[in-house]
């Protein structure tokens, strides 16, 4: 039933494509939400985007519904592993976040250094986040910000005094 369709839209049949778009749509979104994925929607509308780009790959033109099938099978693994990839960055990054919060400072003093960061021109805070803030050498930050070693590390003292003279010096 399908061969005739998908010899069609390997020939450009755009037509024949939505025809085989409209036989299967519902029954891979229900086989989708069945195997527990709750974008089954968006996983089925990739699987059909990728089909078309593909189809010339398609062996049997009988065997167009479980290639199918497939595809959204792959692309359902593939948004799941993503997922939990994401899941992890977010998690780590909480717990950085929590550990950082904890240090000594307060959170009175976190807010009054980001106002004190504020008052620093843009390229300078940057020099002074980047090399004060995470411990970036000069010359790693004058890579990554595009500027001359010693713009850098002009930036970074002009950006300690001003940030000493805010905040006022501890020592």
């Amino acid at each position: 039933m399908d061969a005739p369709l998908v010899r069609a839209a390997r020939g450009g049949s755009q037509a024949a494509f939505a025809r085989l778009v409209a036989m299967h749509e519902k029954p891979l979104r229900g086989f989708l939400r069945k195997s527990g994925w709750a974008d089954a929607d968006d996983i089925a509308q990739e699987a059909f985007v990728a089909a078309w780009t593909s189809l010339g790959r398609l062996r049997a033109d009988e065997g167009f519904r479980a290639w199918l099938y497939g595809i959204a099978w792959r692309k359902a693994q593939d948004q799941s592993r993503s997922a939990r990839r994401s899941a992890r960055r977010d998690e780590d990054w909480r717990g950085q976040e929590a550990l950082e919060a904890s240090d000594e400072v307060g959170q009175d003093e976190r807010l009054a250094l980001q106002a004190a960061l504020d008052t620093l021109p843009e390229d300078q805070r940057a020099c002074v986040t980047l090399c004060l803030g995470q411990g970036w050498s000069h010359a790693e930050a004058a890579e990554v910000l595009k500027l001359p070693l010693g713009t850098v590390k002009s930036h970074v003292a002009r950006g300690r005094e001003r940030l000493l003279a805010v905040l006022g010096d501890p020592s």
